[in-house]
């Protein structure tokens, strides 16, 4: 809470929060468990103001307190306002927010930097998501077929250790945090896009769509495209993909942090993209080299363990285990409208590749999918990334309002004519 400390004091140098104009109310009822977990919500700004964003303010009303609250204006078909309900009194089921005409206050924000081939998330000080977009080539003397693009490494923990690794020596194609597909067919031929030693195709960044930063979220699009190599030495690009990367502010010495995936995909050309069932492919997570089967726990929404997870469906899997003299993870969640919701996982057990630690949600692992030109196919995954342990009450909590978020009551001012 000492993040609300800021906002205590900016409400008493601040008079116009007694005094400026409201423009509408948002109530919203937490119907479900918060377990001590940040909540993003948003409304449609459009339809409550036409305002510009520099002449608005939020306030949190509880009781007599007014609390001024960070808030993020996204731009697009329409203007989209989003902040994070802050965990308080489990008691309190119901929030109060005034959306107000006046300046908004200054709050610190989380950033996106980009350097040297590589955009990084940081919240001040602490980086938490590095995404590489230049092509990283493996070690010397091993075949650069294994070079690769458009991945996510490292993932830290909000103490900083390092949650992914990159060209492990037993899988010089694994790459942090990254999503090709294994068994494709396409224009008559069976592709693999993971697989980058069999030179039949691979994934590489295109260029970036938007980077925005803010008080609440940083994110970036990427433009990845999934290219087939041909057997008379040509490319072709089978499939489009937009991933955009969303990283929530992480409140002042909280031991975690939301990270949202977003997976958009489209046929490349008028041929077919069709997803061979296989045991592996999508988005994968090849973690941290520390990890190994007596140091790391799995357990997942359908209370299985590391030695029975893999081949199950789950909502959402935790991943944690031992950090130098540390402890932490990543809770994988899955969203409902996902194809083969709840998803097949791939998580490695404990008897094989030397107990190290690979886990992924693999949607095609037991049906194959069809992706049709001219439709737009959609993934969505949210990481909640941590230090200490994460239990399976506070991971059912996180799935809940990351698959149900809280619905927005908005009541219009009787005094505001926009």
């Amino acid at each position: 809470m000492l993040k609300y400390l800021l906002f205590i004091v900016l409400f008493f140098i601040n008079p116009f929060v007694c005094t400026a104009q409201i423009i509408a109310t948002f109530e919203i009822e937490l119907q479900k468990p918060v377990n001590g977990l940040e909540i993003p919500v948003s409304v449609n700004l459009d339809e409550v103001t036409f305002l510009s964003d520099s002449s608005l303010s939020l306030i949190e009303i509880g009781g007599n307190k007014k609390i001024t609250v960070p808030f993020q204006i996204s731009q697009g078909k329409q203007r989209t306002l989003y902040w994070l309900i802050i965990p308080g009194n489990e008691t309190k089921n119901k929030r109060t927010y005034e959306l107000v005409k006046g300046s908004p206050s200054a709050f610190p924000q989380i950033g996106a930097a980009m350097n040297n081939g590589a955009l990084t998330i940081h919240s001040g000080d602490k980086n938490l998501l590095r995404y590489m977009y230049k092509t990283v080539y493996p070690p010397a003397g091993i075949d650069t077929v294994f070079k690769r693009s458009a991945f996510i490494h490292p993932l830290w923990t909000p103490h900083g250790q390092e949650l992914t690794r990159i060209q492990a020596p037993d899988h010089y194609h694994h790459y942090g945090i990254w999503d090709p597909w294994t068994h494709v067919l396409f224009e008559k031929d069976t592709v693999d896009f993971w697989n980058l030693k069999g030179r039949q195709g691979t994934v590489r960044f295109g260029n970036f769509v938007s980077v925005n930063s803010g008080p609440v979220f940083a994110e970036f699009a990427a433009l990845q495209q999934h290219i087939a190599f041909k057997k008379d030495g040509t490319e072709k690009v089978a499939l489009n993909e937009l991933q955009t990367v969303r990283v929530y502010q992480p409140e002042n010495n909280k031991d975690y942090y939301i990270a949202d995936i977003t997976i958009e995909l489209n046929c490349a050309s008028e041929s077919p993209f069709e997803i061979l069932e296989y045991r592996y492919a999508g988005l994968g997570w090849r973690a941290t080299e520390k990890w190994k089967k007596d140091n790391t726990e799995v357990l997942t929404s359908e209370g299985k363990t590391r030695k029975e997870a893999d081949g199950s469906t789950a909502r959402w899997c935790i991943i944690e285990g031992a950090l130098n003299n540390d402890y932490g993870g990543a809770v994988m969640m899955s969203y409902p409208g996902n194809y083969n919701h709840p998803e097949p996982l791939r998580i490695w057990p404990e008897d094989s590749n030397n107990g190290e630690m690979f886990g992924m949600f693999a949607p095609t692992k037991n049906k194959n999918w069809l992706l049709e030109p001219g439709k737009t196919y959609t993934l969505k995954y949210r990481f909640v990334v941590f230090n200490g342990h994460f239990n399976k009450e506070k991971a059912e909590s996180a799935w809940q309002y990351f698959a149900m978020p809280p619905e927005v009551k908005t009541s219009p001012s009787k005094n505001y004519h926009r």
